[in-house]
Order: structure tokens, then sequence, then C-alpha cells
């Protein structure tokens, strides 16, 4: 008995065949970068205004552009996730927070190319993305270095958000903040 556990298990672990499928090993790699520097942006004693007010901020400290940049080697295609993370020391209520979201083929020009918004900040609490904290998901995007023949390896994509706080807030004479981060979180797939 104890010969043909042996044999088995030997058989088992040497077992081998020859494949009929050719494998090949991509990588890539994701990057972000942030024309501010830093990864968010901030609402300090704003007065409430309307969407149509909202969506044409631009000064630097009413807007948050950022690049979402990939290099890929070999064949393959990176999904990409753009996530807003609630700052927990946040004092507005999220049903008076109005994101919204441009992108642009080239940096600086995001108008008429909206991909999310205007809308109140919905988070959910559940682990999503790898962040931690109250998250909302802003857009996704895709890298695609396979269906060119991975003749390209560069790829960047320009997000302009913008944040406001909605009319129909009323103001108390209180200092209040809100804050949120912008992640990005990407998968590869062959």
């Amino acid at each position: 008995m104890i010969v043909a556990v042996v044999g088995i298990s030997f058989a088992a672990f040497t077992y081998t065949q020859a494949g009929e499928r050719e494998n090949i090993i991509s990588t890539g790699t994701i990057t972000m970068t942030y024309t501010e520097g830093q990864n968010g942006i901030n609402i300090e004693n704003a007065i409430p205004m309307t969407e149509d007010q909202g969506k044409v901020l631009k000064d630097d400290k009413e807007t948050f552009d950022f690049t979402v940049s990939a290099t890929i080697t070999g064949k393959t295609v990176i999904n990409y996730d753009v996530v807003a993370v609630k700052d927990s020391s946040s004092t507005i209520d999220d049903k008076y927070i109005r994101l919204y979201l441009e992108k642009g083929e080239v940096s600086g020009n995001y108008d008429s190319n909206v991909v999310f918004g205007p809308s109140p900040f919905e988070a959910t609490t559940e682990p999503k993305y790898g962040a931690e904290g109250e998250t909302m998901k802003l857009t996704s995007g895709t890298f695609d270095n396979m269906s060119n023949g991975g003749a390209r390896n560069e790829f960047n994509a320009y997000y302009r958000l913008r944040m406001w706080v909605d009319q129909s807030y009323e103001l108390t004479g209180e200092s209040k903040t809100y804050s949120v981060k912008v992640n990005v979180y990407g998968k590869g797939q062959d």
C-alpha cells in the first residue's frame, strides 16, 4: 500500500505535457501626475452656487488638473478607475457637494468632454479599489497596447475636476470644509 501511495504522488509531480500555445509575458506600469502637486481638491468657506456657475470654474483653487499615464512594454491592456476618496475631516454634508469631471485629449483642453457629473458625492464605505474610507468612482479608462500590435507604449489621459457647494446649501456662519483625494487604480489584462 505504501508503495502505491508513493508511486501516485511521484507521478502527480512529474507529469509534463508539451504545450501547443506560445507563452507571452507582458508588463505595464501606470502612473499618475498632478498639476497641483497634490492629489486632491478642497472647499473652504465657499459660497453656494448653481451648476452653471460651478461647471465653468477656472481658478487654481477651484479646479484640480491631473494626468493618468501608462508606459506599456509588450502587448497588454490596462483598465483603470478614477476614484474620489472623501477626507474624514470634511464638515459639509455630501448631498450639498457637486463633483464635475472632464477629460481632455491634450493637457489644458477639457471643455465639453464631460465624463462625470455634476453629481453629489455618493460614497460607499465598502472596501473598493484598494482605498480606505468613503470612495466614489468618477470614471474608468483603458490604455490598449494590444490591438495595435504593441506599436504604441506611452499613453496619457488628461482630466480636470471641479467641486463646489450646491446652491441649496444654507450658510450658517460656521467655518465648513470638504476635501476629496483623487486616486487611480489600474489592472492589466492579457
